[in-house]
């Protein structure tokens, strides 16, 4: 027998009496729920890419909980409808074993959970520990499972009062279909129009007046060469708060020397916010015109740079750039959103798409009418959203390798179109996590370049495509797939800052690896979704500079990525 049905509590009504009409404080719960609830809640605190705290975790093992409880139900209303019986009341005793594995199993899965935490920041030397927060995971964990378990009998409660009055007009099965799509839509409707709309529209509006401000130790540029600076065709008060850090900052002449030990050049910087020009084309020729005037491509190394949400772009990105090629270079990049980068990698996809495209469309259609001997190398580059907007100017391996001297993508989020061709059609045995396409000819991929690139027994000539992705970035491998299909990546042999007691779980893995995603930054370099240092090594094999050695390579590392005090 199945037990499947609360049992009542002392003081409460028997089966089949009517009960008195009273609010309770904790919903009443049924057994099969229950143990669907226990056995995901258990299993959130399995490891997933990044260490996470208390909180985190309660948030992680309070939605799972709510999936299980779901999934229970749901799996006892099928079990009955083949056993063709109706619920019944389970057992006081029923309830006693489900306490006692609740406490047992709730125990051992919390205390693995701390261990393989502890593993996961000593893999990537994070030193932050919170016990207060660990302690508050479990009734973070209730909080949110009874906040989603009210919240769906609302709607429940909302499809049968609609079903009721459906059934006025007409058939009650026909009332049940059309009730649950009534609702279902309003849901929809409520979460993506009123909710997620509305929150994205007031972040929209918090980080546009945030975007006025001007980054500390950020100062206006003296020279001609920077967007803002004397006789620029964008204004100063137009680049918007990444621009404006842009373009007032960055290496001089004297610094790259110093580093070369030669005479060194000037780099160019150009840049448009969105207070430039309404519309993104327009924004790329003003950038582009201000690249020109500037001399921008009269310099031996052209960079086209997409930016991530908010109009950031890395400084160690295009530092490195400029240091390896002794300042003869000029960069370019356009603002295309208010929002941070992980909020932009949400909802922001489609303008990303058209600020790459428009902005290297701009630059190539400037570039191509040079002469031939007078044309400077092109290069894109782009993190995060950037590599997306980057991917899509060009459309595929021979595009690439036709229209630029060389690219680096960094941390390209996992829907990245080209980023998945060049993945799922990898050459057969090589892995997941560091794929080899066509043998490596064009396309390449490390989550260390200073390691290798493999395959390192095959020709890399021509232009060179890198990809930088860290085993540990969930940037790189979230999707909405990994719900229901486990990915080669998790079946493979980690990477060196994974552990092997990663696995993947239906459902679970998935919310894991979504709690992972605003996070992504708060590591060491080297892990989650940083990559300063690995650039510096990356433009290195890209560009193919002369004259550096290991060790110019390693203190350049140092200048662009200082190690933390």
């Amino acid at each position: 027998m199945t037990d499947d049905q609360p049992a009542p509590a002392p003081g409460e009504p028997a089966q089949g009496e009517p009960a008195p009409r009273a609010h309770r404080l904790v919903p009443r719960l049924t057994l099969p729920g229950c143990w669907g609830a226990l056995l995901l809640a258990c299993l959130s605190f399995t490891p997933s890419l990044l260490p996470r705290g208390g909180v985190l975790q309660g948030l992680v093992c309070g939605i799972g909980a709510a999936i299980g409880y779901g999934l229970g139900v749901i799996a006892a209303y099928v079990w009955r409808a083949f056993a063709d019986r109706d619920a019944r009341t389970p057992s006081r005793r029923s309830w006693l074993v489900l306490s006692v594995c609740a406490v047992v199993l709730f125990g051992v899965a919390f205390g693995l959970g701390q261990y393989w935490q502890h593993r996961i920041r000593e893999l990537m030397g994070v030193t932050d520990y919170s016990a207060l927060a660990t302690v508050a995971c479990p009734f973070v964990a209730v909080l949110v499972f009874l906040l989603l378990l009210l919240a769906g009998r609302g709607l429940r409660a909302l499809y049968s009062r609609a079903a009721d009055l459906l059934d006025r007009w007409i058939g009650r099965r026909a009332a049940q279909v059309v009730g649950w799509l009534l609702v279902a839509g309003l849901a929809w409707a409520a979460f993506s129009g009123l909710l997620l709309n509305g929150f994205v529209n007031a972040s929209n509006e918090a980080f546009s007046l945030r975007d006025t401000e001007t980054p500390e130790g950020v100062h206006q540029p003296t020279s001609s060469l920077r967007s803002g600076g004397p006789g620029s065709l964008v204004p100063w008060d137009s680049l918007g708060r990444e621009g404006r850090a842009f373009t007032g900052k960055g290496p001089t002449a004297q610094e790259i020397g110093a580093f070369t030990h030669r005479t060194a050049q000037e780099p160019v910087r150009a840049y448009a916010g969105l207070e430039t020009s309404d519309d993104t084309e327009t924004r790329a020729a003003r950038a582009v015109a201000d690249l020109e005037r500037a001399g921008g491509l009269e310099r031996e190394n052209l960079l086209v740079m997409t930016t991530t949400g908010s109009g950031w772009v890395d400084p160690a990105a295009v530092d490195s750039f400029e240091y390896l090629g002794n300042g003869d270079s000029a960069s370019v990049a356009i603002q295309y959103s208010y929002l941070p980068s992980w909020m932009s990698y949400l909802v922001d996809q489609s303008k990303a798409r058209e600020a790459g495209r428009d902005l290297f469309d701009a630059v190539y259609d400037k570039w191509s009418k040079l002469p031939q001997d007078q044309r400077p190398r092109l290069f894109v580059a782009g993190e995060s959203l950037g590599s997306f907007g980057g991917e899509t100017a060009f459309s595929g391996e021979y595009d690439l390798r036709n229209r630029t001297a060389g690219t680096v993508f960094a941390g390209p989020p996992n829907f990245n179109t080209l980023f998945r061709e060049f993945s799922d059609h990898r050459d057969a045995g090589s892995p997941e996590i560091e794929p080899v396409y066509r043998e490596g000819r064009t396309v390449r991929f490390t989550d260390d370049p200073a390691t290798g690139l493999p395959p390192a027994d095959r020709p890399w000539d021509g232009t060179r495509v890198l990809y930088l992705m860290h085993p540990s970035d969930p940037i790189v491998w979230w999707s909405p797939r990994l719900a229901l299909s486990e990915p080669d990546w998790i079946g493979e042999k980690p990477g060196t800052d994974v552990l092997g007691a990663m696995v993947w779980i239906p459902f679970v893995t998935f919310w894991q690896v979504t709690a992972d995603l605003p996070f992504s930054t708060g590591v060491p370099d080297g892990h989650g979704h940083t990559y300063k240092a690995a650039y510096v090594d990356a433009w290195n094999a890209v560009m193919r500079p002369d004259g550096f050695t290991a060790q110019d390579l390693d203190r350049l590392q140092n200048i662009v990525s200082p190690p933390p005090e």
